[in-house]
């Protein structure tokens, strides 16, 4: 598929957020999205993926389950979504929404606290 400008690409990751349920929405507080190219270095040691594995998005902050009594007056976490590895493995624009969607939602949970292996409990993938 022919990559599509920065601005298409942050209104499917727009979507994908608005999409998402209410109940889930309204518990998502001091989070921001953002669309980057890639992953950065450190992006792949701090999840524990291989270099050899393409990320497609990544959940920098402090989970819902690791907030403590003292987690006040904190910056933003972040919600990194990758361009240019989602339009890789695109077939067509609606497979590039279908797997944006995915990807919000995947680092959404990382956000409350669950883990890749317990995603993988639940069928997620």
């Amino acid at each position: 598929m022919q990559p599509i400008t920065r601005d298409a690409f942050e209104d499917l990751v727009r979507r994908a957020v608005a999409e998402l349920p209410e109940s889930i929405l309204e518990r998502i507080d001091n989070v921001e999205f953002a669309v980057e190219d890639v992953a950065e270095p450190d992006d792949h040691r701090r999840t524990g993926t291989p270099r050899s594995r393409t990320l497609l998005g990544v959940y920098r902050g402090v989970p819902l389950t690791a907030r403590g009594h003292g987690y006040h007056l904190a910056l933003p976490d972040r919600i990194a979504i990758f361009q240019s590895p989602l339009e890789r493995m695109a077939r067509d624009e609606a497979h590039l929404e279908a797997l944006v969607r995915r990807t919000v939602r995947h680092e959404i949970a990382h956000y409350f606290g669950i883990t890749d292996g317990r995603l993988h409990e639940l069928g997620a993938y």
